[in-house]
């Protein structure tokens, strides 16, 4: 049964902590979308996503390409990914439908818990996926480490 993943970042931003997600997925054999709110965010975050380094390559692109179906890890701001992803990934507070969990192997929302607006965001979107029946489990680095801290 799929789940939502909640990753509350406190330590580490945004750009460090999704390559580590996206190749965990990459490795289980995943597609992914990673669904944002801002285009122009995206594309910083592309840009990032270059700069990795070669052996920490991740193959993607910005979703309004014409090879959009061939990407393994596609980024955009759309309700429905169009690179047959199996993973889907919520950053900057994009919102997840329940019905999503259950079209998914995996959901992810990641949330900045240093910005009041997205904890509030994440906590909004925790009531409404559980709320549906959605399995859901939230992980905080607060330690240093990822720790499961709650599930529902």
């Amino acid at each position: 049964m799929s789940a939502a993943y909640f990753y509350h970042l406190t330590r580490r931003p945004l750009e460090v902590t999704l390559p580590s997600l996206l190749a965990k997925s990459l490795q289980a054999g995943w597609r992914v979308y990673v669904r944002g709110g801002d285009q122009e965010r995206l594309k910083w975050l592309d840009e990032k996503l270059w700069l990795g380094g070669d052996d920490s390559f991740l193959p993607h692109g910005l979703e309004g390409g014409e090879h959009d179906a061939d990407q393994p890890i596609l980024l955009g701001v759309s309700a429905a990914s169009t690179n047959g992803s199996v993973c889907l990934i919520s950053i900057d507070g994009a919102i997840i439908d329940p019905s999503e969990v259950a079209d998914n192997e995996r959901v992810c929302v990641i949330f900045d818990g240093n910005d009041q607006n997205a904890l509030g965001v994440a906590r909004s979107q925790w009531k409404t996926l559980t709320d549906a029946g959605c399995s859901a489990l939230y992980w905080s680095e607060e330690s240093g480490n990822w720790q499961k801290k709650a599930e529902s």
